[in-house]
């Protein structure tokens, strides 16, 4: 199995080789365009949707051509790469989270799109429903609504006097402003009062958080693209407040963010792969329903709870799949 580090050396090696250029490819050789955050942020997940696809006997450069592009959070490049896409008019189109996605659909009509980590599919407009998605889409669903409340009783379990909730997301992508409206919903409750921090792109992190001083006891983040290629420097912001925040997404935690609570995203991408396989083998997006996660991990970071004098309970430590120290 190739390492995540190798997978990452190699995206973003190919990233500086030909960031927006096609590659000569061999004549029918079926082609996946790739429209993910960065490198550095989908390795592991790519990682695994590789090898998913290996043991499916799609070997990249023998029998398959894999086109990468990372928008790194910013719309604009999402919908450049989804352009240059269809006129590479490649076989499969594969996203990750919504704002690629919306890009994808909007570009083409035609070519099969297959999302991963998209929050909520039906709510955002990608898909007539789950069972029936309709048209040329379909992928793997996160539905984080199912998952609020359970994040914010996990929060309440370590941040024992947690009153006030602060929810940070970036309006610009309408699964976060969904996700927001079910956090504020959850907890009020369980009678938290709520904040709500709105950016719009990276500029308005800094001035959000100077905004959140004082005003909250912990921070829970809507994970999307422009986060994730922020997430660095919104857990250093995080930690100099000290707010104590939940994320989505387990890359945010690897980056010092203090838990994260959600679906496998290897996982989906392993599943992602096998959809992919059905469609280059000829069923229609249509005849495939949308899937939803099977696996859940929650993981800590204890070097960031010792920074924050939080001490975990060994209730929530012995649930954790994993503790970072």
């Amino acid at each position: 199995m190739m390492r995540r580090r190798e997978v990452i050396t190699l995206l973003a090696g190919a990233t500086s080789a030909w960031p927006f250029a096609a590659r000569a490819q061999p004549a029918k050789m079926p082609t996946i365009g790739f429209l993910g955050t960065a490198a550095s942020f989908d390795g592991e997940r790519v990682a695994a949707f590789m090898q998913r696809l290996r043991e499916l006997d799609w070997i990249d450069g023998r029998n398959l051509a894999i086109e990468y592009r990372w928008a790194g959070g910013r719309n604009e490049r999402y919908r450049e790469a989804a352009a240059e896409f269809v006129r590479l008019k490649v076989d499969v189109i594969v996203t990750v989270a919504t704002p690629s996605t919306l890009a994808a659909k909007q570009a083409t009509s035609i070519i099969p799109i297959v999302f991963a980590a998209v929050s909520d599919p039906v709510g955002t407009g990608l898909v007539a429903s789950l069972a029936r998605p309709g048209g040329n889409i379909t992928g793997l669903a996160n539905q984080v609504s199912d998952t609020a409340g359970k994040k914010l009783e996990l929060l309440r379990e370590i941040v024992s006097d947690l009153r006030r909730l602060a929810i940070m997301a970036d309006v610009g992508n309408p699964a976060s402003v969904l996700e927001m409206g079910e956090v504020q919903a959850a907890a009020r409750k369980i009678g938290l009062e709520v904040t709500t921090s709105e950016i719009r792109r990276a500029e308005d992190i800094a001035s959000a958080f100077e905004a959140l001083r004082e005003r909250a006891d912990a921070l829970y983040l809507c994970p999307d693209p422009l986060m994730g290629a922020n997430r660095t420097r919104i857990n250093i912001l995080a930690v100099g407040a000290r707010l104590p925040t939940m994320h989505g997404v387990r890359e945010y935690v690897d980056a010092g963010g203090l838990i994260f609570y959600g679906p496998n995203l290897p996982d989906q991408f392993r599943r992602v792969a096998e959809i992919v396989d059905k469609i280059l083998r000829g069923t229609k997006p249509v005849d495939i329903p949308v899937e939803q996660p099977t696996k859940f991990n929650l993981i800590i970071n204890l070097t960031t709870a010792k920074v924050l004098g939080l001490k975990i309970p060994e209730s929530v430590l012995s649930r954790a799949d994993e503790v970072i120290e």
